[in-house]
């Protein structure tokens, strides 16, 4: 499923050239198209519809300056969010003043994924609140190998998950809003998968604030559910469990699964890691399975969802994986990423482990299900 034209440069100059001015500007066009939709400009023009809405309008109707209101448009008529309508150019490419000053801007097919679509805006206000401030840090942290753009939430932090709980609500909110839309998507293809040799007892490692263990125990009556996370993650989930009515079902083992002192308890029919291993190196991973491989036997499935930026079937799906992996880098912990199918599955069986069965393109982001077994 990997993108062909990663192995290929065909893009004419000029195409090229303008893809680098893109890149060029890029910090303030970003926020030009914050700006228009948090000023409410973005939907103001699309209510306007087909009809579209004229510079002076659309200040009257804001309140913002025509000059404010004009050099924003103006900037998403160049990224292609918005659209004019009016009277075409000449053969030479030039137009009147006066049909100038008549022309109205309707709203793009960028414009309108900007506004309406779910995983632009769950991305947008994640790399707004989370990662844009840090992401000046991108290179100190590429060359130190830790998050030092963290800071900028603080600096007594290590990683952006002991740091989760502090956050200010609106970055907390885009934090966990990114986290669970990308997961939560894929539960109803997963839960089947899971559950189909009926798991008595499961391990549910990174498992955050409980919504897996919740939506198992809705799904299977018998299943009992172990929760292992940050302290700060498994307050949260226990709360969330007693109130969804699984307190007697759901239990948990607090501490960071990287620790010697984290000890992971034996019995488990299933260990479930649902986007929980890109948080992690390479070297890390192996480590973390080789904890679980010392705590179940033969018979444990253990599964690993994650979106696998070489198994999508969109390029814009592979294109925020991606990008994804630079706020793990200036952010997150400054050693992991989103992982290609490859690799993932080299690091995993390095530690004792073979790949059983391998479900793709799961939900609407295109999920990955590894299903491993220990080598006998």
């Amino acid at each position: 499923m990997e993108n062909k034209s990663y192995y290929s440069d065909k893009i004419r100059a000029v195409d090229a050239k303008l893809e680098a001015q893109k890149i060029a500007f890029s910090p303030m066009t970003f926020q030009a198209v914050r700006a228009l939709i948090e000023l409410g400009l973005l939907q103001k023009i699309s209510d306007a519809g087909d009809d579209g809405i004229s510079i002076a309008a659309l200040s009257q109707a804001s309140g913002i300056s025509l000059y404010g209101v004009g050099v924003l448009c103006e900037m998403a008529l160049g990224m292609g969010v918005l659209k004019l309508k009016g009277p075409a150019p000449d053969s030479d490419g030039v137009k009147p003043a006066s049909a100038v000053t008549s022309e109205k801007y309707i709203l793009g097919k960028i414009g309108f994924f900007l506004l309406e679509d779910d995983l632009t805006r769950v991305n947008f206000n994640f790399t707004n609140d989370i990662c844009y401030k840090g992401a000046f840090d991108l290179m100190d942290s590429i060359k130190n190998g830790k998050p030092e753009g963290l800071k900028v939430f603080g600096d007594k932090w290590t990683t952006v998950y002991e740091a989760l709980s502090t956050l200010p609500e609106r970055e907390k909110k885009s934090w966990f809003e990114f986290d669970h839309f990308y997961s939560d998507v894929a539960f109803p293809e997963a839960l089947p998968i899971v559950y189909k040799n009926h798991p008595k007892r499961l391990f549910d490692i990174g498992g955050n604030t409980g919504k897996w263990a919740i939506t198992s125990c809705r799904y299977d009556k018998d299943v009992k559910v172990s929760i292992v996370d940050l302290p700060g993650q498994t307050a949260v989930a226990e709360k969330n469990a007693k109130d969804a009515g699984f307190a007697d079902r759901i239990n948990f083992v607090s501490g960071n699964v990287l620790d010697e002192t984290t000890k992971l308890p034996a019995g488990a029919d299933a260990v479930w890691m649902s986007q929980f291993l890109d948080c992690f190196s390479l070297h890390q991973i192996t480590k973390i399975l080789t904890k679980i491989y010392n705590s179940v036997d033969e018979n444990c499935d253990v599964y690993v969802m994650e979106p696998l930026w070489d198994m999508q079937k969109y390029e814009g799906a592979s294109y925020s994986l991606q990008a994804t992996s630079l706020y793990f880098t200036c952010i997150a912990n400054g050693n992991s990423k989103m992982y290609r199918y490859g690799e993932l599955v080299e690091a995993i069986e390095k530690a004792g482990f073979h790949l059983v069965t391998a479900h793709h393109n799961l939900g609407s982001n295109a999920y990955s299900i590894l299903n491993f077994r220990k080598n006998k």
